[in-house]
């Protein structure tokens, strides 16, 4: 059997990943002619999808000719080739095992036509719909999920911040009396230290919560710190709240269950640092339940995001009822409301726009593909912090898990960078009641 191989590519993969084509190496890659007439059903519209629908589209155009439909159209230097498989009828196979003209019998169709045709080599449906892949299996059909932007190391999104234990006493009471911190030569894993890591050193006498800072190649003393009304009750919280405040970090992923505080610890620093920043933006992409979209809402455009955005007024709540009523502080924060200094809005209504000066959070980030979380860091302008944070094992897109969320994506590449943080927030703090049920239900 030859060893290249046949992937037939679904329209979600698509949809996903408009440069999709060029991850397949030496292999030929088939588009079913469902999937183009999907893909034309997915023009129109300002979400991800519909501009990743447009650009394969137009990609597509410019490598079209005959060839495309019969001995295949390159995909480069070193590359397979691309068809249109023109296949369009349901095989006796697929009749049999499932009922209806749906696009998907007819992927099931184009593939198994293909695998016939083709014996000498593998025939593989790459598809992020996961009954679509049992579907395929049920048929004997080879099918795979698309995992070229799949992150490998998930662990870190269930671990807490490093300890080193029998960390040795004299060199921690050295610690404590530097004004200056350390240099990473004088730990004795400071090979293994990463730009903006926090970790706790632990002596038999005492313990001290530090950070590595890469802009001076210190590991300097991390302390807990009241921010506009909030103080971290944990060392992850700390964490947070120390690279929240760093100005030198341009780009911070805070991860964590529900409870854990990771909207309300960005929104309390960004408050205790209007003075660098021009603009707070408060933004999460709007994910609709139960398979009901905006429309099924009474109202007009702001009342239908409504629901979606009350859980950041929610977090602004809490941090008003840290103060007076008629505080300067709850003052200015109804100020910076009225006057537009600081904005909750809908994700869709950021796109597209160029952010300078502004400290962005994007809250519910684990519901993003790569592609959104690159689009969102490439508009950031001189001068502005770009916070994510979210939970990735409550992801609502049917096309998305824990290792292929753009939040992952984007913090396993980020890792190593001088201007990123990543902390993992694990202990809930929002009550005895919401640890308990985020736990174990």
């Amino acid at each position: 059997m030859s060893t290249k191989k046949n992937f037939v590519i679904d329209t979600n993969v698509i949809l996903h990943d408009a440069s999709c084509l060029d991850k397949f190496e030496e292999n030929d890659v088939y588009i079913p002619i469902v999937v183009l007439e999907e893909l034309d059903k997915f023009k129109k519209g300002n979400d991800v999808i519909n501009f990743n629908a447009r650009e394969f589209i137009r990609h597509l155009d410019e490598i079209t000719g005959d060839d495309l439909f019969k001995k295949g159209a390159s995909l480069g230097d070193g590359r397979g080739k691309l068809f249109i498989y023109l296949i369009n009828e349901l095989s006796p196979e697929v009749q049999k095992a499932f009922q209806g003209k749906t696009s998907d019998n007819y992927i099931l169709s184009a593939t198994l036509d293909l695998a016939n045709n083709d014996k000498a080599s593998k025939t593989i449906l790459v598809t992020k719909d996961i009954n679509l892949r049992m579907k395929a299996k049920s048929l004997g059909i080879l099918a795979e999920d698309y995992t070229n932007d799949k992150v490998k190391n998930v662990d870190i999104f269930s671990e807490a911040h490093k300890v080193y234990n029998d960390f040795d006493p004299a060199l921690l009471d050295k610690f404590y009396a530097s004004k200056n911190g350390l240099d990473p030569e004088e730990l004795p894993f400071y090979k293994n230290l990463i730009p903006n890591e926090c970790f706790v050193l632990e002596s038999t006498r005492a313990s001290a919560l530090a950070r590595f800072n890469p802009f001076n190649d210190k590991i300097e003393h991390v302390n807990k710190e009241r921010v506009y009304g909030i103080e971290p009750r944990n060392a992850e919280q700390t964490f947070a709240m120390n690279v929240l405040m760093d100005p030198d970090i341009k780009l911070v992923g805070m991860t964590g269950k529900a409870g854990t505080g990771k909207t309300l610890l960005a929104l309390a620093a960004a408050l205790a640092q209007t003075h660098d920043y021009k603009q707070i933006l408060l933004a999460r992409p709007i994910v609709a339940l139960a398979n009901k979209d905006l429309g099924f809402l009474p109202g007009d455009e702001k009342m239908k995001i409504a629901p979606y955005m009350q859980p950041l007024y929610d977090n602004l709540t809490v941090i008003k009822n840290q103060f007076n009523p008629y505080s300067n502080e709850v003052k200015k924060i109804s100020e910076m409301e009225t006057g537009g200094q600081l904005v909750i809005e809908a994700l869709a209504y950021i796109r597209g726009r160029s952010l300078s000066d502004t400290y962005f959070i994007i809250d519910e980030a684990q519901n993003l593909t790569p592609h959104e979380i690159k689009t969102i860091i490439t508009r950031a302008g001189e001068g502005t912090k770009v916070v994510f944070t979210g939970d990735i094992q409550q992801i609502d897109s049917p096309y998305l898990d824990a290792q292929s969320n753009g939040l992952a994506y984007m913090i396993d590449k980020m890792r190593g960078q001088k201007l990123f943080a990543h902390v993992n927030l694990v202990k809930g703090e929002r009550s005895e009641l919401s640890e308990l049920a985020a736990s174990i239900l």
